[in-house]
């Protein structure tokens, strides 16, 4: 993600605009696109200054530790639930999220989700003898 522009270049723009230059002539003359100088201004006009917005992060995580207490009820009871039976109990409460989501939420918390050992590992081979195509077959006929 890219830096946000000085705030130095910022002030300068804002303040040919205010010495009566348009929004696009002050983002001309100072190499910026004028959505950007509209942009700037606006946010002026709305919050007073024109600090550059924070970028990045989380902004929605509220919605599920709003539901933290429900999320972990529902893992405790059956603590082998997988992601998409859990998303799908929590549609039923009225709290829709991705399954991504609800991973995220697991590791902010430090919950690890491993499924019990006896069922994650493969059993034993029920053939007693090799599968036909892994069986070497002489090239002579046998006589």
């Amino acid at each position: 993600m890219g830096q946000p522009l000085s705030i130095d270049l910022r002030t300068r723009l804002l303040a040919a605009i205010d010495a009566g230059m348009s929004c696009r002539a002050a983002a001309a003359r100072f190499g910026v696109a004028p959505s950007t100088a509209i942009r700037w201004q606006a946010q002026r006009l709305v919050t007073g200054n024109a600090v550059p917005k924070r970028q990045g992060g989380d902004m929605r995580s509220h919605r599920v530790e709003e539901r933290r207490e429900e999320i972990l009820a529902l893992w405790e009871a059956r603590k082998d639930i997988t992601l998409d039976e859990l998303r799908e109990h929590l549609a039923g409460i009225g709290l829709t999220v991705a399954n991504s989501t609800l991973h995220r939420f697991f590791v902010r918390h430090s919950i690890t989700r491993k499924k019990d050992r006896p069922r994650g590992r493969a059993g034993p081979s029920r053939r007693l003898e090799a599968a036909p195509g892994l069986v070497r077959q002489s090239a002579r006929p046998q006589s």
